[in-house]
């Protein structure tokens, strides 16, 4: 994982651009690659690379279908990887950095949506988190999500998922499930590790007993 130069939460501005994307979730110490292709957002990744390359990831509920009324929690990521393609597309990788809150949207000539936010509730996700075994069921997890896969027709890399340090795990399914923006949500407001783990098991437990309709099926990305 890449290091942050972040290490408290006074340390990060309180003023960022937000990049509503539904079923895009990022979590503190994960990563998330994105393709960036819309003049808005190119323009976006432009002025962050040029200060301390934050963008604010948010998920929305509804409302106006070009601006939609965005979440009021939301997961801070920084640019880690960059590039460019032939066409002009921008590929990055943010690495989360901490949940924040929003406090006021700003009314900003730039093409894309600027927030005020408040970090102080989140301060803990920029500390490292302890990895270890001890109370976590790694079997009651595995077994959920076996039978969460199987019934969509998905796959994991197995000999990953049973090795794989907790975090990376269960913030890797969080974020790579194809759970609707508001079990995203959750799992996003989930005040730590173990609470977002349970929520976790809880949702593919109970997507294993509910109708699947044939446009539920998909391939893991």
């Amino acid at each position: 994982m890449v290091a942050s130069p972040f290490k408290k939460a006074q340390d990060l501005p309180l003023l960022i651009p937000v990049f509503p994307l539904d079923g895009a979730l990022l979590l503190p110490h994960a990563q998330l690659p994105l393709q960036i292709f819309e003049p808005r957002y190119i323009a976006m990744v432009d002025d962050a690379m040029g200060g301390e390359r934050i963008i604010g990831m948010v998920q929305t509920k509804g409302g106006d279908p070009e601006r939609p009324v965005l979440q009021p929690v939301g997961c801070a990521g920084r640019i880690t990887t960059f590039s460019e393609t032939s066409d002009g597309r921008y590929l990055i990788t943010l690495t989360g950095l901490s949940r924040f809150a929003i406090r006021e949207e700003l009314n900003t000539p730039m093409p894309y949506r600027q927030c005020r936010v408040d970090f102080v509730a989140f301060q803990d996700d920029l500390r490292p988190t302890e990895d270890e075994e001890e109370g976590f069921d790694r079997i009651r997890l595995l077994g959920a999500l076996k039978d969460y896969l199987e019934r969509r027709a998905l796959d994991v890399d197995w000999e990953t998922a049973k090795a794989a340090p907790i975090e990376a795990l269960i913030n890797s399914l969080s974020m790579a499930l194809p759970f609707d923006p508001a079990e995203k949500q959750a799992l996003l407001e989930a005040p730590g590790l173990g609470e977002r783990r349970d929520a976790l098991v809880a949702l593919m437990e109970i997507d294993a007993k509910a109708p699947l309709d044939e446009d539920q099926s998909h391939s893991l990305q």
